[in-house]
């Protein structure tokens, strides 16, 4: 296997570094593939109490979604919002938004990023919080559309008799969000607001 000569990154050389950027595309190109992957061991490893798996979740919010007639930006961002969960349960938004920012418009994002905020209004009152935490963000251009994503696909996606789509029908839609170039300014579109299907 080639590597580079160096230890310290700061004794790099240039080609120690013309190397990882040849070798960069191949493992970017299994980005797709290692977060199936991540989505199947939420499968079977998720946080206790609920009556679905984090994947099950997960797969009923993006067929929610792919029923709405929602782009493939959406039923991504709606398969991945909650992607962060395994590893940063507590700031879980956050890391799923910076897993998918690179690729998906910039409204799919903000939403994904924001949307533990604005699921507060459904539970944060039985444990004292603030369930209003969303209204800091109430001049976003993405306040409605991230309003409605917890109201109509997140928040209504826990029920184990619920019908949903196999992960193998996401699949297809994960591997070419994730062959986009990355911040492609025709994808992420900043500034846009669409809203909901």
């Amino acid at each position: 296997m080639e590597q580079v000569a160096f230890t310290r990154m700061a004794d790099g050389s240039r080609e120690d570094y013309k190397l990882l950027q040849r070798l960069e595309p191949e493992f970017f190109g299994g980005t797709a593939r290692r977060v199936i992957e991540e989505l199947e061991r939420q499968g079977k490893e998720s946080l206790p109490g609920y009556k679905v798996s984090r994947l099950d979740h997960a797969l009923q919010t993006a067929t929610r979604a792919l029923r709405d007639g929602a782009d493939t930006d959406w039923i991504v961002a709606a398969l991945l919002h909650d992607i962060g969960d395994g590893l940063a349960p507590q700031n879980h938004d956050k890391v799923a938004a910076e897993i998918v920012r690179p690729f998906l418009r910039e409204e799919c994002t903000w939403t994904v990023e924001h949307h533990g905020a604005f699921q507060m209004l459904y539970y944060a009152h039985h444990y004292g919080w603030d369930r209003n935490a969303r209204d800091a963000y109430r001049d976003s251009r993405h306040f409605a559309t991230c309003d409605a994503f917890c109201a109509r696909w997140d928040q209504e996606s826990f029920d184990p008799g619920y019908r949903c789509e196999p992960l193998s029908r996401f699949a297809p839609l994960v591997e070419e969000v994730f062959a986009r170039k990355a911040y492609d300014p025709a994808v992420i579109r900043a500034g846009v607001a669409i809203g909901l299907p």
